[in-house]
């Protein structure tokens, strides 16, 4: 039995407090999501949950956030490996602005990337000669994401990078292990678990954006209308219930696939890959 104790006492009193705080935060707020769509009943629940353009939304979002949190962690961890390993001239000017969107307002953001990726935009222009049009497309989503999902990915990695010492590479290099066997064998293993916290935390970042998403997406029902939106219609046209119904199926899917993540996660754990 496991009977670790920390430096300060009292684990009933911190369990208390811990969710009371939680249940009055979260616990409660997302309990009337449920509670304010029973009130519509089932078929109309239903009605409203499958429609087209409902699916539609679903799709979109979870499709988007899914390619942008793979592409943050794709690059993401090189540059969390070139801010830890290397030291350049504006270093820290670069560390700083890798957290820039927390404190971006999202709707700024987006009103940004929208001017620049726009068909008049500076790289918008460029990219549509070039044929490949961002701005009101689904890749102009994905990129919208990708700018406020990456700070998740590279703040994960970073201090896990710093407890793997440069010592342990030089170590395997001296034994005769190749760069790119002691990447597979030492640097992997190692960031795998963040690499994968980082993809989860980006994907839910995603799922739920809205301010940077509805400048550059174009909003048409059924093609980049994403969900976030498709609630927030709902309500300006004072159908509560409604609003709920989406709220509380996207809730659950978003749920259940975090979920999914975290297993991934737990079972290669208890399976001493990570």
């Amino acid at each position: 039995m496991d009977d670790r104790r920390g430096s300060l006492p009292g684990f009933g009193l911190s369990l208390g407090v811990a969710l009371a705080y939680l249940g009055l935060l979260i616990l409660i707020p997302l309990a009337t999501i449920p509670l304010r769509a029973a009130t519509m009943g089932w078929e109309r629940f239903v009605d409203v949950a499958l429609a087209p353009r409902t699916l539609a939304a679903f799709r979109l979002s979870f499709g988007c956030a899914l390619a942008a949190a793979a592409i943050n962690v794709l690059f993401g961890v090189p540059v969390a490996w070139v801010l830890d390993r290397y030291r350049f001239a504006g270093r820290r000017l670069v560390d700083g602005l890798i957290d820039l969107p927390f404190a971006l307002p999202t709707a700024v953001a987006g009103i940004a990337l929208t001017t620049l990726y726009a068909g008049n935009g500076r790289l918008g222009s460029a990219l549509e000669t070039a044929g490949v049009r961002v701005a009101y497309t689904r890749l102009g989503i994905v990129v919208a994401l990708i700018f406020v999902g990456l700070p998740f990915v590279v703040r994960t990695v970073q201090p896990v990078l710093r407890d793997l010492a440069v010592e342990t590479e030089e170590a395997a290099a001296s034994c005769g292990a190749g760069r790119a066997a002691t990447l597979r064998r030492i640097v992997v293993p190692h960031l795998a678990p963040a690499a994968l916290t980082g993809f989860s935390l980006a994907f839910a970042r995603g799922l739920g954006e809205y301010g940077s998403v509805i400048f550059i997406a174009g909003n048409l029902p059924l093609r980049t209308e994403i969900t976030p939106l498709l609630i927030v219609i709902r309500l300006e046209e004072y159908d509560e219930a409604g609003a709920a119904a989406v709220a509380l199926v996207f809730m659950l899917l978003s749920f259940v696939a975090l979920l999914a993540i975290n297993a991934l996660s737990w079972g290669r754990r208890a399976r001493g890959e990570f």
